[in-house]
């Protein structure tokens, strides 16, 4: 029954190490089925080279396990949260690369710089503030994915239209329509950090990329007449 999405799950986690995402088992990746309302998530704590589609965790959206002999990702209650709030949703990606964990630790967004950003989002990639006491004290990875969400909504972004988040201290959480996109908006995201990390060593007073060049680079892919691509 849920082959198809521990198949998914499998080939996506992959993708970290061979994408320079992860250092040991710093990062996982779920897929869902959104008519079963579960998703499949990697293991807590087993090497990438140890994974096979077979050692996938089938979850619900309450963070439940379904199916599984291995205990899932430490993260799973935040991709629950996440999933059952956001439902558009069909894969997340949570990994401590570099130059986002940095942006991350720096407690900053990162800003709109170039047309390579603008490529992706209109915006500049949020990083939310970090988690206050009482949510520490909680349900801590629970609480992470409302701390997601309440940062989208302070600062009125849409989770469609912006796919990837720094949190605040810790690291970068990135989705997509499924977990293959999940993982591509994760290499953006790292590959976006250390450009912007670059610009503002190369000149600390860069200014932001113009309102004209943010419209006609994200329209070009994403608009009603995008051409890019085939």
């Amino acid at each position: 029954m849920y082959k198809q999405i521990k198949q998914e799950a499998f080939e996506a986690n992959m993708q970290l190490p061979k994408l320079g995402l992860v250092l040991f088992t710093f990062g996982n990746v779920s897929a869902a089925d959104r008519n079963l309302g579960v998703f499949a998530i990697k293991p807590s704590g087993v090497p990438y080279e140890e994974l096979t589609p077979e050692k996938m965790v089938i979850v619900d959206f309450d963070g439940k396990t379904v199916e599984g002999n291995l205990r899932p990702s430490s993260d799973t209650q935040t991709h629950a949260v996440l999933y059952k709030h956001w439902e558009k949703i069909g894969g997340i990606v949570h990994t401590h690369s570099t130059y986002a964990t940095s942006w991350a630790q720096s407690q900053r967004d990162i800003p709109i710089y170039g047309t390579t950003h603008a490529d992706h989002t209109t915006a500049d990639i949020p990083c939310a503030p970090p988690m206050n006491d009482e949510m520490i004290k909680g349900d801590y990875e629970y609480e992470t994915g409302f701390q997601i969400m309440n940062c989208f909504k302070e600062k009125d972004l849409d989770y469609k239209e912006v796919e990837m988040v720094l949190v605040g201290n810790h690291a970068p959480f990135t989705w997509g329509k499924d977990a293959a996109k999940a993982v591509y908006n994760s290499a953006v995201l790292e590959a976006v950090a250390q450009m912007a990390y670059l610009t503002e060593i190369v000149n600390p007073s860069s200014p932001r990329l113009k309102d004209a060049l943010i419209k006609k680079h994200y329209e070009r892919k994403h608009g009603a007449n995008s051409y890019y691509g085939q």
